[in-house]
């Protein structure tokens, strides 16, 4: 009976050895986990954490240890100046793998901060400023606004025929760089932009700027921004009387602004998204049972990238046999990764070599893809 106490003390003692010999990972995420965007910071987050679960359920080796990846998110309120403390939070508690931010007017200026302190960071911003910073550590694992907002262009030019349209930004380092790109690419695909509007991401009454346009007759309306201030502007263009179509880029391609904009969001809308049609994506169903099972909610925009930035850093990991930064940064600029939502290959600046753009529309309040090209 003793042996049988000893030998099971023993066995625990080795288990304990053993788990205590395991490498912590700790990923970092940033996001909006408060205010009107909270939505999909949260669903973000889901995606990492979805990643560090599976990670941790059949843990990989590294250098001859199991890894344990630790999940770390922190509410930078869509705010640069929040941003900024949620970066230094992060670096402090040794965070050298991020996930975010969300924002450009987020990522950009904390994207300096996780360089200087060796920090690799994958970020969804779209602002094309992002990686022209020059820092070898940052990647953006999604189109750039001057993907998104030039293909919406396009398809608004070449498949539903338009001629006359506009565009109102909300002057984020995001919103203002998407109607831009939007813009360029109108004007050089034969649109003329009647009207250039602006506006900001708390405002919730676009009226004055609404009739505006109306007395210009355009057949959309093209809004850089997010879908807190899309959905409004949807109803209040049903109330004036507006029949444009609302064009938007990815901020707008999400299950809130059905929610936010009831029956005035329907195929009224369009909008474009980074990446390729999920459902057609080899691994995109699975993924989508699989997140669904685990928030009992369905993914969001970015959930599948995020997810696909946590097991990116993992290959690296194991790639370089070895948890260090820069090791797993040369790994990942040289190499490539298939993930759920698309192939991450990466060029000098830290771009997608190849990221396809999904144009969705609305049914029955969900996004619904139309094509991706």
């Amino acid at each position: 009976m003793k042996l049988k106490h000893t030998a099971a003390a023993l066995a625990l003692l080795a288990a304990f050895g053993a788990h205590a010999q395991d490498t912590v990972i700790k990923i970092g995420h940033s996001g909006p986990l408060s205010g009107a965007q909270a939505f999909a910071g949260k669903d973000n987050e889901n995606g990492a954490r979805l990643a560090v679960e599976e990670l941790n359920a059949k843990p990989i080796t590294v250098a001859g240890k199991k890894l344990k990846f630790e999940l770390l998110s922190e509410d930078d309120q869509g705010d640069p100046k929040a941003g900024m403390a949620a970066a230094q939070k992060l670096i402090d508690a040794g965070v050298h793998y991020v996930v975010g931010p969300y924002n450009s007017g987020v990522a950009i200026p904390a994207s300096r901060a996780y360089n200087d302190a060796g920090a690799l960071v994958a970020s969804v911003a779209t602002n094309p400023k992002l990686t022209q910073q020059g820092y070898k550590g940052l990647y953006r694992v999604n189109a750039s606004d001057s993907q998104l907002g030039s293909k919406m262009a396009l398809y608004a030019a070449n498949e539903m025929k338009l001629k006359n349209v506009a565009v109102i930004d909300d002057r984020t380092a995001f919103g203002q760089g998407l109607a831009e790109e939007f813009k360029k690419q109108a004007k050089a695909s034969g649109m003329t932009v009647a009207g250039h509007e602006f506006t900001n991401d708390k405002a919730f009454d676009f009226t004055s700027i609404l009739t505006k346009l109306k007395t210009k007759n355009v057949q959309a309306i093209f809004f850089g921004g997010y879908a807190p201030q899309a959905a409004p502007m949807a109803r209040q263009m049903k109330q004036l009387g507006i029949t444009a179509k609302l064009l938007g880029g990815d901020t707008i391609c999400t299950a809130e602004m059905g929610k936010l904009g009831g029956d005035t969001v329907g195929d009224n809308v369009l909008c474009s998204q980074g990446g390729a049609i999920l459902d057609k994506a080899a691994t995109g169903p699975a993924f989508k049972a699989k997140f669904k099972a685990r928030f009992k909610q369905d993914a969001d925009v970015y959930a599948a990238a995020y997810y696909d930035a946590v097991m990116l850093y993992a290959q690296g990991m194991q790639k370089a046999n070895s948890i260090d930064a820069q090791k797993v940064q040369a790994i990942i600029s040289a190499g490539s990764y298939q993930g759920v939502a698309g192939t991450y290959a990466f060029d000098a600046k830290g771009d997608m070599k190849q990221s396809p753009v999904t144009i969705f529309t609305f049914k029955g309040g969900q996004p619904v893809p139309l094509t991706s090209y």
